[in-house]
């Protein structure tokens, strides 16, 4: 595979406790794209599922796209290898089919000793933990990316949460170009100019938090009232198709060109999410859709860094 399914399982916020089980289910299911990455603590877990998913004969490891991400704190030459091998060890695998920078954002090393994954604070024992910016350009961590390519540790490299603006600069210096741009992108969030561009510089998009609103809502970073399953456009959309409103959701992102990897703890909505090929929007169902875009980002480092981890980093504009 040169590109991920256009359908994966995103494993960001699913429980330790059930992460194994739910993965193995979705393989089970016919998920062969799995979105892990260092921070979501879960990656032990999700070996488990793919190596008991593999030893039943449920698939092999080549029938499976595997994408884990490197870590803020690990945006150093000398950490990158080592970040990779960490979660290489964890997820129980030679290689990764794909690794992304996670954020542009590079923070302090924080040793595995101390806290792994590390998470955002520095110190979270400290008196008032806080962030810690690191001073390390994007091309020394690009570069230890692509030497990971040429030891046959990962198939392909990328990065997340990136604007056109880093990205026309990655473009200029990098031996090996970005395979895929992982950002947030859903209805309220169409980022039709950067979805333009990565289409004109051959760059893949996979839409994480493909549904908006309500992977954040646990996590007060949303309201209920904020879901886009419920507007008139997408119910009545839902209705004529005999589908329910997150696939319908899911398929506009398909039929405009993105991956999409919606989280799931319910191995009921597993079957469901995935059934998104065999049905078609219209033109109009698309531009209706399409004209919901209020610019409405959830996932904003400008501000759940300053509320949840005492430091001001703005990543947008």
């Amino acid at each position: 595979m040169n590109t991920p399914p256009m359908v994966g399982l995103g494993l960001w916020k699913i429980p330790n406790d059930v992460t194994a089980q739910m993965v193995y289910e979705a393989i089970r299911a016919g998920y062969r794209h799995l979105d892990s990455a260092c921070d979501y603590g879960n990656e032990k877990e999700t070996g488990e599922g793919i190596h008991r998913a593999i030893s039943e004969g449920l698939c092999t490891r080549e029938d499976l796209w595997v994408t884990s991400k490197l870590w803020n704190t690990y945006h150093r030459t000398d950490h990158v290898q080592l970040a990779l091998e960490r979660s290489l060890k964890d997820l129980g695998l030679k290689y990764l089919d794909l690794y992304l920078i996670h954020f542009p954002i590079a923070l302090e090393f924080v040793p595995f000793e101390r806290a792994y994954p590390p998470g955002w604070f520095f110190d979270a024992r400290a008196a008032k933990p806080c962030m810690h910016p690191a001073q390390v350009p994007m091309m020394e961590t690009w570069q230890a990316m692509e030497r990971l390519v040429d030891a046959g540790l990962v198939r392909q490299i990328g990065v997340a949460n990136f604007n056109i603006a880093l990205l026309r600069e990655l473009l200029c210096q990098a031996r090996i170009k970005p395979a895929v741009l992982q950002v947030e992108m859903h209805p309220y969030l169409t980022q039709e100019k950067l979805l333009r561009f990565c289409k004109m510089a051959g760059i893949t998009v996979t839409a994480f938090s493909p549904l908006g609103a309500p992977s954040y809502v646990p996590l007060g970073m949303a309201r209920q009232e904020d879901s886009v399953l419920l507007q008139s456009c997408v119910l009545a959309v839902a209705r004529r198709l005999n589908k329910s409103p997150a696939q319908v959701v899911l398929r506009w992102g398909i039929q405009r060109g993105t991956g999409v990897i919606p989280k799931t703890s319910q191995v009921s909505r597993l079957a469901e999410n995935l059934a998104v090929e065999d049905f078609v929007l219209s033109e109009s169902e698309m531009q209706a859709i399409t004209a919901l875009n209020r610019n409405q980002r959830f996932n904003d480092p400008g501000v759940f860094c300053e509320l949840a981890f005492h430091t001001f980093h703005p990543i947008y504009e």
